[in-house]
Formats: C-alpha cells, sequence, structure tokens
C-alpha cells in the first residue's frame, strides 16, 4: 500500500505510521463490536444500494466518495495551516483525524443519530472492512491532491459531490448538515418527497 501513497524521504516512517493506525483502527473497531466483514459472510467490491443493508458493510459504496474528499479536503487544510511542513507530516495529521472520525462514527452516539436522518434508518456502523476502506480512500484523496493542480483538484470535488447528490441524493456537504443540523426539507427531498 505503501507505494501508492506519495514518494517522500521519509517513505519508511509513512508506511509504518499508516500500517499502525489502521491496525489500531481495526482493533478499536473490534472491541466497539464492529463486524469484520459483512454479516452476510461475503464481501462486495462495491455495494451500490444506500437503502440495503450491504451499506457500509462492504469495500466501496456511495460513502467511498465523501472519504476521497475527506483526503483532498485535509490536505487542502493542512497545506494552508502548515505550508513548510512536509507531506508526510500533514499525512500523519490527516491520518489521525480520519481515524478518530471512522472511530467516533462508530460510537452508539453517532450511529443512533444517524439512524434519525432519512437514508440512515438502518444504520448499524460500518464493518471492519469498510472502515479501514474508508481510510485508505481518504488517503487517496490526500495523494489525489497533492499530485494535481488546484483546479483539477477543484474539478473532482464538485465532479463527486453533484454526481452523488445526483444519483443517491446524498454527499459529503448534505452528510455535515444532515449530522450537524439536521433538516427536514432536505431528508424530504432525499426519500423522494
Amino acid at each position: 500500500m505503501c507505494d501508492v501513497l506519495v514518494y517522500t524521504k521519509d517513505m519508511k516512517l509513512v508506511c509504518i505510521f499508516t500500517t499502525v493506525a489502521l491496525v489500531t483502527q481495526a482493533l478499536i473497531l473490534f472491541l466497539f463490536g464492529q463486524p469484520v466483514l459483512c454479516e452476510c459472510g461475503y464481501i462486495k467490491i462495491w455495494a451500490g444500494d444506500i437503502f440495503s443493508s450491504d451499506n457500509s458493510q462492504h469495500l466501496f459504496d456511495w460513502y467511498t466518495f465523501s472519504h476521497i474528499l475527506h483526503g483532498i479536503i485535509f490536505y487542502g487544510i493542512l497545506s494552508l495551516l502548515f505550508p513548510k511542513k512536509s507531506v508526510s507530516y500533514k499525512l500523519f495529521i490527516a491520518l489521525a483525524l480520519e481515524v478518530s472520525w471512522e472511530l467516533l462514527e462508530n460510537t452508539p452516539m453517532v450511529i443512533d443519530h444517524y439512524r434519525q436522518t432519512a437514508l440512515a434508518q438502518g444504520y448499524t456502523g460500518d464493518s471492519i472492512i469498510n472502515s479501514i476502506s474508508d481510510t485508505i480512500a481518504m488517503i487517496g484523496g490526500f495523494v489525489l491532491a497533492q499530485k494535481n493542480k488546484i483546479w483539477v483538484t477543484v474539478a473532482i470535488v464538485l465532479v463527486f459531490e453533484i454526481a452523488t447528490a445526483y444519483i443517491v441524493r446524498d454527499n459529503l456537504t448534505l452528510n455535515i448538515i444532515n449530522l450537524t443540523a439536521p433538516s427536514e426539507t432536505i431528508q424530504d427531498w432525499q426519500m423522494n418527497k
């Protein structure tokens, strides 16, 4: 996996930190009682039905795009906050933030909060394999932002947000709104009312 990361002089340290972060994330989620993989007993590469019990249980789903955007956003903000720090330093912070979010997202408090929204009524949290895939998607977004011109990255963000809003009536922006200040209007639209 470390070959995917941007090459830096700290490559060995980046690989070790990434591995430790992912193993720690998996272990804590296991201790939380999250299933390692879908309780259906198999792994899908793509689970495209957001209303299905497969959502957030397999490798990739519509919310993978949000995690790619996390990486893009983290890279942008960290580059503004720490312009002289190395890419490795910024990646460590981004990884710590994403792992923290993945753990918080799978607490009973957040799972229950999500269940109160239109699209997540049957949400039980992520399987460990889905959560790890989400963190890897964030790393992909981080690398994508680091390797591309700003206009390309902004275009990717817009395409992801518009496409997911159009196709599944959800995206990172709507997810944040529904998590922090639920809107009945948005939820009615998401349920095609």
